[in-house]
């Protein structure tokens, strides 16, 4: 799945909250590494396991999964030769009893959760490694009971630290005056007394330490030197026996090797299952029906970053329409409207569930990619047109019948003329690919064309005009508006102005609503680089298609006139008659000084002939003068821009 779509959707914030739900190491290991997948039942599989974990908290006690505290030192280690330590050994034993009481657990799930279940009967009991440990450690140390030379050494142990006491309370008594302290200390793990400086010669033995004034030296009697030597042999002999219990410890645990990798892989597993269902706890999240058809039909979504604070989301896309082009004003909730479908699309392929009603459906798809936000780079130098081209071309090379394109904003940052014409070649592209296709836009061009063009289909965010407060609801079937001249005069600007702007908007509104659009035709699949090479220039200009159930705009059946204003809706221009039709339904066209030939199918009436001129005013000379030409291109500049254009007086002719 490209990695752009999913870091502009947002989705590694939600593989970071469901690895907080995770208990372990390997269970938030599993969530950071969290990808869509493609395999329909796979994801189906995956679905299902996260329900069935979801039901399995919702309905019964804390499932007892083990930490894996210091489970991944271990298995890092185990084979190396390495001699594990009594705190390994008690890692161990408490990893395996929490095992054991998961593989009951889960047993006794069988029936509500099979398929999570079933993981936990892959699982080990090591009942005998168990025994071995908590028979040899206890409380982090090596028992008594490990071994009969342990024992003995530990006995004899036992035995001299006695005889050693009983002659220091001896020795304190009898110096108890010259010492400092009436205490007994220790110096290098052997027994002194804190004898006072100057009766240092009272006291038989060896001095270990002295205090740092000076005061105190630490004397060793000579009456347990010798104890404290023997002392000293059964010591080392005590570690030399653990050393060697510990070594045969780790050396059965190394033979349960696989058993220790599968428990510890299945709980990282089953911790995984189960954060992915605490997760849907907290987003009051569900499984959704899925579908290999492009449908998505989700009612009541949310967010799930921002589920709490937004409106819930009704969508849907795939059933009569394939492309949904969303209008609205700024901040109306266009952008998290097709934020949330793309995120939704992605946790659904990555076994979660979703913030949606019971019965919404969602569809697979191979590619989800996305143009949200302007990707703007002043390191590369790249304007906002040049990065959505960019994006653009990214996406034509990759777009198939199994694509989610998700596009916001169409036709900013460049001329709207031009930027309209290519978002609208775009999404002819788009769907001539079958791929399903969600955008969103200000321009009432793109908004004609949805509505007039088979498997396209226009929704707004709806807005309260009368507050200025964006609703968040989407309302699929209609054209929404910006709202511009509304919000403006609220903020105070003037009417005058306001009314003017109505007025310009209307002349363009007037020309486009007569054009209409043409869709090449779809194919499986296939990739190209340039439409104008996949069907003849001839088809496209002949072929005029309206929507099913709508009345198909007429088109004009009297011929052209000398001197009647036209306009190109391809070219996006008005031009002068200046050749009537011939046999073939060829008309010529003054435009901006240039002469151009054209199809009369390609031409919608603007301004009739009798309407521009006085009845004495004289076509031909008009046609044939270079100057009166130019004349004609102002007035063609002007009937682009809307205004109304008056007949020129005589003295111009």
């Amino acid at each position: 799945m490209n990695e752009t779509t999913m870091l502009r959707l947002e989705y590694d914030q939600i593989k970071t909250r469901v690895s907080e739900c995770a208990f372990s190491y390997l269970g938030k290991h599993h969530a950071a590494s969290m990808c869509p997948i493609t395999d329909v039942r796979t994801i189906k599989i995956r679905l299902d396991e996260t329900n069935e974990a979801l039901q399995i908290i919702r309905h019964g006690a804390s499932v007892p999964v083990p930490s894996l505290e210091g489970m991944e030192h271990i298995l890092q280690l185990l084979g190396t030769g390495y001699m594990f330590s009594e705190r390994d050994f008690s890692h161990m034993a408490q990893f395996i009893r929490s095992c054991i009481q998961l593989i009951k657990y889960m047993h006794s799930k069988a029936d509500a959760a099979p398929t999570v279940s079933a993981y936990a009967s892959s699982m080990y009991s090591m009942e005998p490694l168990l025994s071995e440990i908590e028979r040899c450690i206890h409380s982090g140390r090596v028992t008594d009971i490990a071994s009969k030379e342990l024992a003995k050494i530990r006995k004899k142990i036992a035995v001299t630290e006695e005889r050693i006491k009983r002659k220091l309370d001896s020795l304190t008594s009898r110096h108890r005056s010259i010492m400092q302290e009436n205490m007994i200390s220790q110096r290098n793990g052997r027994y002194v007394l804190p004898i006072k400086k100057e009766f240092r010669k009272q006291v038989k033995g060896n001095v270990l330490d002295e205090s740092g004034s000076g005061q105190t030296v630490y004397v060793e009697p000579a009456e347990i030197t010798n104890l404290q030597f023997d002392q000293s042999a059964n010591m080392a002999e005590e570690s030399k026996e653990e050393m060697k219990v510990l070594g045969d410890l780790t050396a059965m645990a190394e033979s349960y090797n696989r058993e220790l990798s599968i428990n510890t892989e299945t709980v990282g597993v089953l911790d995984f299952l189960l954060a992915k269902a605490k997760y849907a706890m907290t987003l009051d999240a569900v499984p959704v029906e899925l579908n290999l058809d492009g449908i998505i039909d989700i009612q009541g979504a949310r967010h799930p970053l921002m589920s709490n604070t937004m409106v819930p989301l009704d969508f849907s896309i795939g059933e009569g329409y394939s492309s949904l082009i969303i209008t609205g004003p700024n901040t109306g909730g266009k952008t998290m409207a097709l934020k949330s479908v793309g995120l939704l699309t992605l946790m659904v392929q990555s076994g979660l569930l979703v913030p949606v009603l019971h019965g919404s459906r969602m569809a697979v798809f191979e590619e989800i990619v996305v143009d949200i936000g302007d990707g703007q780079s002043i390191e590369h130098a790249l304007s906002t047109f040049s990065a959505h081209i960019r994006n653009m071309i990214s996406i034509l090379e990759t777009t198939g019948n199994s694509t989610l394109i998700l596009i916001d904003e169409m036709a900013s940052g460049t001329d709207p003329g031009e930027g309209v014409g290519l978002s609208i070649a775009l999404l002819e592209e788009f769907h001539r690919r079958r791929a399903t296709v969600v955008a969103t836009t200000h321009f009432s061009e793109i908004k004609h064309f949805a509505e007039n063009t088979p498997g396209f289909q226009n929704a707004r965010m709806e807005f309260d005009t009368e507050t200025l407060q964006p609703l968040y609801r989407l309302r699929i079937g209609e054209a929404g508006e910006s709202y511009a001249y509304a919000i403006a005069l609220k903020l105070g600007m003037w009417t005058r102005i306001i009314e003017r702007s109505e007025a310009i908007s209307a002349g363009r509104a007037s020309r486009n609503t007569q054009e209409s659009f043409v869709i090449p035709p779809s194919v499986d699949d296939e990739k190209s680089d340039d439409a104008n090479n996949l069907f003849s220039k001839k088809e496209a200009l002949d072929q005029t298609v309206t929507k099913r159930g709508k009345q198909e705009i007429p088109l004009k059946t009297k011929p052209f006139a000398l001197g009647d204003s036209v306009y190109v809706g391809y070219l996006d221009r008005t031009g002068i008659v200046y050749k009537t039709e011939d046999e073939r339904g060829n008309v010529g066209i003054l435009i901006q000084g240039q002469k151009l030939t054209m199809n009369k199918k390609r031409l919608v009436l603007h301004i009739a002939a009798t309407e521009l001129y006085p009845d004495d005013y004289d076509l031909d000379i008009v046609l044939e003068t270079k100057e009166n030409r130019k004349k004609r291109k102002l007035l063609g500049r002007k009937h682009v821009e809307g205004l109304m254009i008056e007949s020129p007086p005589e003295n111009e002719i």
